[in-house]
């Protein structure tokens, strides 16, 4: 009867162990289960462009190109194994040396005594979302994988892979989210208020 007993035991411990691991390697990580937002690159200018607004991003072979090739209103950077360069500027615009990749606009008005141009790389596993939040300024989307979705009081929208879209006016509430069924990746390119709290709570009704 005990080597029966003990076989029986190690069996038991056995399965128990296996329901264990199950759990622990099937219970998503906290990284998965959070919608990222990680800064690129920014700079504070205290004077833009005149004239209605747009967001120019165009491909470079180089990031010191892009760096040679920026303006006042520019930002360089490397993100998703390519060199941006995003550009705030006039409709049409270009840059010597530059592969126009899209733009992105009109932007809604703004004004202050000192902007800060930045862009964000964010995403998430499907379903992932952000906290709904207001920025002093305006937000422009660039979809590198996956679809978009924001609510704002607007209603909610959508945006695909390679698509753009301008986002409403400053101090809108809005939730960001991962409307697809893979991996979101995207560019967020915000122009706002350099002397308010660049993200702050809010409420959707």
């Amino acid at each position: 009867m005990k080597p029966r007993f003990l076989s029986a035991r190690r069996i038991s411990v056995l399965m128990f162990s296996l329901c264990a691991f199950g759990l622990m390697t099937s219970a998503p990580s906290s990284e998965e289960s959070k919608f990222l937002v990680k800064p690129v690159v920014e700079k504070k200018v205290k004077d833009l462009p005149s004239g209605p607004l747009y967001w120019r991003l165009e491909n470079f072979p180089t990031l010191k190109q892009a760096q040679a090739a920026a303006g006042p209103t520019s930002l360089a950077a490397e993100v998703a194994d390519k060199i941006w360069l995003f550009t705030l500027g006039s409709k049409d615009g270009s840059t010597a040396g530059g592969t126009k990749v899209v733009e992105i606009g009109p932007l809604p008005p703004i004004s202050a005594n000192e902007y800060l141009l930045r862009v964000n790389r964010a995403g998430g596993a499907p379903g992932t979302k952000t906290a709904i939040h207001t920025h002093p300024g305006s937000e422009a989307f660039y979809v590198l994988a996956g679809k978009l979705g924001q609510k704002t009081p607007h209603g909610v929208t959508y945006t695909e892979a390679g698509m753009t879209r301008t986002g409403h006016g400053p101090d809108t509430p809005m939730e960001v989210f991962n409307a697809g069924t893979t991996d979101l990746d995207e560019l967020a390119i915000f122009v706002v208020d350099a002397n308010r709290p660049f993200s702050s709570p809010a409420k959707l009704d």
